[in-house]
């Protein structure tokens, strides 16, 4: 699920890499990384891996990502804005838009750019008049768009396969070891989290089934990853948030910066009542707790442990 909004850093042997779009595995020289959503234009961008290529395999059913899908992610953010005096707080990368031309079947997938062509272009072109009529500012390059789409099919063939076809002989075959990597948080899953201040996918434990057409009774252990504070990028609720030098303070030795924004991360004490929710919704049964280290030089740290409703504790997340 989701695309190249998610930013995941990962440092190995002493190097750093901050990804977008593809798999953490990448790196492992013995793995098999395989996306089943996709942003084109973000697969020649990654360097200083040897044979890359060979161990990526991508989902002909992964939905495409258009310049003008990131374009008008921005402007609906600028609208936002303007109407209700405060936005989504997106990453812009038109991962929202790319979901909205899905959910009205006017989507175009990676089996649609590398069969005929021509019908392609034919419905770019008219997903493409659809924004700019719903957007009389939004300018696109139809032809040149298409020019470049041609270059980035012929160079993505090799790696594109049936990918429920691929994941059910992962499953079926000699023994492996799978490893789901979802994009994103429990809280910003579509459905469970914070709406509106979400994401436009299920990055709950659900999306391996749904995003990778793997059955229910195959999903395994489900490992939990959470700081040992609490973090958001962008606006919505956040009721530990510590918006004085505590907060500084974590953000400043956490590093705490949006890796696919560049924005700060707000910071807070870790909320156990949204720890819990997540637990409630995808049954961890592992939880890595990271960052522990950042919390050395505070002499007292607190954990939000409840919270109340009119007065009340609740034992839920409202």
């Amino acid at each position: 699920q989701g695309g190249n909004n998610a930013g995941h850093t990962v440092v190995v042997d002493g190097k750093e890499y901050d990804f977008h779009l593809f798999p953490s595995g990448i790196i492992n020289p013995k793995a098999i990384s395989f996306i089943a959503q996709l942003n084109y234009s973000s697969l020649y961008l990654l360097t200083g891996l040897k044979d890359w290529e060979k161990r990526l395999i991508i989902s002909d059913r992964a939905h495409i990502v258009f310049d003008f899908h990131q374009a008008v992610d921005g402007l609906q953010e600028v609208q936002r804005q303007a109407q209700e005096g405060k936005n989504i707080g997106t990453t812009k990368k038109g991962i929202g838009p790319t979901y909205s031309s899905k959910a009205a079947r006017t989507g175009l997938r990676i089996c649609d750019l590398l069969s005929d062509f021509d019908e392609f272009s034919s419905r770019f072109k008219n997903l493409a008049q659809q924004y700019k009529s719903m957007f009389p500012t939004l300018e696109i390059d139809i032809e040149g768009q298409l020019k470049k789409l041609k270059g980035y099919a012929e160079k993505i063939r090799p790696m594109v396969r049936d990918g429920v076809y691929f994941m059910y002989e992962a499953l079926h075959g000699s023994p492996k070891k799978i490893l789901v990597e979802g994009a994103n948080a429990a809280l910003l899953d579509i459905d469970f989290g914070t709406y509106p201040f979400v994401t436009s996918s299920n990055c709950t434990v659900g999306g391996v089934c749904t995003g990778l057409g793997v059955p229910p009774q195959h999903v395994g252990d489900v490992y939990g990853v959470v700081k040992a504070y609490t973090t958001r990028v962008g606006i919505g609720a956040f009721p530990t948030e510590q918006i004085n030098e505590i907060g500084d303070l974590l953000q400043s030795r956490g590093h705490e910066w949006g890796v696919t924004t560049g924005r700060k991360r707000r910071c807070g004490w870790l909320d156990l009542v949204i720890l819990k929710y997540a637990h409630m919704i995808n049954g961890f049964t592992a939880l890595a707790l990271t960052k522990l280290d950042i919390l050395d030089v505070l002499d007292e740290i607190k954990i939000g442990v409840a919270y109340k409703l009119g007065g009340k504790r609740i034992p839920y997340f409202p």
